[in-house]
């Protein structure tokens, strides 16, 4: 790569520390999937994030110590010795409910949540099967940022035409699969 834009992948993995909160939602998503012990837990983060955040014990096990104590999780009967594994409660998926709840209002106050794509890579929490959207972001958001940068150093009218038309058109698509399956979930 050449210019500014080199850099990129270095600023991505050096953004802010996560988010406070951040870690609990994450954890509870995790465990809405099925039941994980806090290594497992880590490891998953870690793979998920392509090895670019792996949480440390001293933040992980203290979560499932507060969450087991809300009772948002139980522990699951040990299936090897040594092993605590934990799941969501009842209780548990309705806080998860609740956090995936305020999200959507305040994308809706806001208007704009910046996707996993934009921000640092721990913010990749979605499917594995969901990779494809969040590589095809990616790629946009670089390429886009690419496009600004040559924009600054030789200003085209009808660049900026061709590529404000071509995004628009693909949000707009975008949103309609996203209102589809809002739809499907109602």
């Amino acid at each position: 790569m050449f210019g500014p834009h080199r850099h990129f992948g270095h600023w991505m993995r050096h953004m802010a520390a996560v988010p406070k909160g951040f870690l609990r939602y994450y954890v509870l998503r995790l465990l809405n999937e099925k039941s994980m012990s806090g290594s497992e837990i880590m490891r998953e983060i870690e793979e998920r994030t392509d090895r670019h955040w792996r949480p440390s014990p001293g933040s992980i096990y203290p979560l499932l110590a507060w969450l087991h104590e809300k009772g948002y999780s139980i522990e699951v009967p040990q299936q090897e010795p040594g092993v605590k594994r934990y799941t969501l409660t009842e209780e548990g998926k309705n806080f998860l409910e609740e956090h995936v709840k305020r999200k959507k209002e305040l994308r809706k106050r806001i208007g704009f949540f910046a996707p996993p794509f934009v921000g640092p890579r721990w913010f990749n929490h979605h499917p594995k099967e969901a990779k494809g959207v969040i590589e095809a972001g990616k790629k946009l958001v670089k390429s886009s940022w690419v496009l600004l940068d040559n924009l600054r150093q030789e200003y085209s009218e009808e660049a900026v035409a061709q590529a404000t038309a071509i995004l628009d058109d693909a949000a707009r698509k975008i949103e309609e699969i996203a209102q589809k399956l809002e739809r499907e979930e109602e």
